[in-house]
């Protein structure tokens, strides 16, 4: 008599072989972090929306975004109307020789975010800094004016 696991699946019942699964899990993790990951796998023309988080502060908006890989000379940040634009380009290469041939590979990505911004700002005022791939964008806010009561003749 032989003894082994089986999975149950609506359909049928099969032996189920625990370090198949395994790989298949593994191959699909791999292929889940490649396409995540702007450092994984090079690939051509990605658009990438960075992970961001926004602070509303008593004087100013702080905005964090993740931009791992990317070179503060390739960022454009934009402000209008109080929406924020936040735009990057990067570029990598990868040569390798083994065994009399050459392998290059180039990649170009496309970091993009369009962020409506809670309160009103003052875009001449901002200041950015781009460190250990974080990209903080501090904007002061526009000067509220105070209510003013207007008497009737």
């Amino acid at each position: 008599m032989r003894r082994g696991l089986v999975r149950w699946t609506p359909l049928e019942m099969s032996k189920w072989d625990p370090f198949e699964e395994i790989s298949r899990m593994q191959d699909r993790l791999s292929q889940l972090f490649s396409e995540l990951s702007p450092l994984g796998e090079m690939k051509s023309f990605d658009t990438l929306s960075p992970m961001v988080d926004i602070q509303d502060k008593d004087k100013e908006i702080v905005v964090k975004a993740d931009m791992p890989g990317v070179d503060k000379k390739d960022v454009e940040i934009d402000i209008k109307n109080n929406v924020l634009y936040i735009n990057a380009n990067t570029h990598r290469e990868k040569e390798e020789e083994k065994e009399g041939y050459v392998l290059r590979e180039r990649a170009f990505s496309r970091f993009a975010r369009t962020i409506s911004l809670p309160s009103d700002v003052m875009a001449e005022g901002a200041k950015a800094k781009l460190e250990d791939g974080v990209l903080t964008i501090n904007i002061p806010k526009a000067e509220i004016e105070e209510k003013k009561k207007i008497l009737i003749e």
